[in-house]
């Protein structure tokens, strides 16, 4: 039994070290390749909490952001919103669907409803969340760092929009970055829900 918790632990700990740099290789290749301005850099965390927990997950979360601040020798304080993504898949995570092998085909349907319900849910709420919370964290960094330009995204791109309208400044940076959000989190947390089934397999 203690040899079994062992290895699983071990596979736990490699898929987490591989989630890094694939959110790392993901967030780049769709940035730099695709040029899809998507930030798809969490897919993987959310995986990885979906599938272990919240520590595996919060890991995960602060070691991409860890990295890339490394190598540019530079901080970003954006890497509060990756944990409370993962705080927020963690706290309202649905289960896997407990299906009987003889189920009728109506309660099959009706269990991936509700299983697509949640992750709805939990969709929404980190869209709104992240949005609020990424444009508290890029106003902040107008109002404090003199290099805050060098973390330009395309949600920068809608802010011309909005200015004419004269909104304050804070409002801006969130509503900037819904149309983005609403984008990406759906990949994330969708993406990153059918990702985590596959890990849980891997470590039975």
């Amino acid at each position: 039994m203690e040899l079994n918790q062992s290895r699983k632990v071990i596979k736990i700990a490699i898929m987490c070290v591989l989630a890094v740099l694939i959110n790392l290789l993901l967030s780049a290749s769709v940035m730099n390749f695709l040029r899809f301005p998507l930030f798809l850099d969490t897919v993987f965390t959310a995986a990885i909490t979906f599938a272990f927990g919240l520590i595996p997950g919060i890991f995960v979360a602060v070691f991409t952001w860890l990295l890339p601040c490394i190598y540019h020798q530079s901080f970003t304080f954006f890497v509060i919103c990756s944990m409370m993504e993962v705080l927020l898949v963690y706290a309202l995570k649905p289960s896997a669907p407990d299906i009987p092998a003889f189920a009728s085909k109506e309660k099959i349907i009706a269990s991936y409803t509700a299983l697509a319900s949640k992750l709805m849910l939990l969709y929404i709420l980190c869209t709104v969340t992240i949005s609020i919370l990424g444009g508290i964290v890029n106003y902040m960094m107008q109002l404090f760092i003199e290099e805050h330009s060098h973390y330009f995204s395309i949600a920068d791109t809608f802010k011309p929009g909005l200015i004419v309208y004269n909104l304050p400044a804070l409002a801006v940076n969130i509503l900037a970055r819904i149309p983005v959000n609403i984008v990406d989190r759906f990949i994330v947390i969708f993406g990153g829900y059918f990702i985590s089934r596959g890990m849980v397999k891997f470590t039975r």
